[in-house]
């Protein structure tokens, strides 16, 4: 499998921490068989990662596994350790690594909340203001 997208990426500048993180994920998902492997550069759009990697598992069976091959990755790796949220049913997971924020989807649940859309679109700041 290929280098997967990096929306908006060399925009920014990361920690070397941050990117060789992301790098971990994006391998782990690459060699558990995810598919559709996506890192978006959050840096100017929000304070609480520097990346975001979203992928998909074809059933609930390949996200759990995912799941855990990503848990002893990141246990093995320096920095925090993962807090993971929606195992019980395997539909959307959550997983946070400090630095980088993982979501892992079934095709039909990512294709619903299109999360990727949410974070990609470049909005001018007078749109962005409350």
């Amino acid at each position: 499998m290929g280098r997967s997208r990096t929306a908006a990426e060399g925009k920014a500048r990361h920690s070397e921490a941050a990117i060789a993180l992301r790098e971990l994920v994006e391998k782990s998902l690459a060699e558990g068989k995810a598919q559709e492997i996506v890192a978006i550069d959050l840096v100017g759009k929000s304070t609480m990662a520097d990346f975001m990697v979203v992928a998909s598992g074809g059933s609930q069976r390949q996200i759990n596994a995912l799941t855990d091959r990503l848990r002893v990755a990141l246990k093995k790796g320096p920095g925090a350790k993962p807090t993971i949220e929606g195992e019980e049913t395997c539909d959307w997971v959550l997983i946070d690594a400090g630095d980088v924020i993982v979501h892992l989807f079934r095709p039909e649940v990512r294709t619903f909340y299109n999360i990727e859309k949410m974070w990609t679109v470049d909005l001018p700041p007078e749109q962005l203001a409350v």
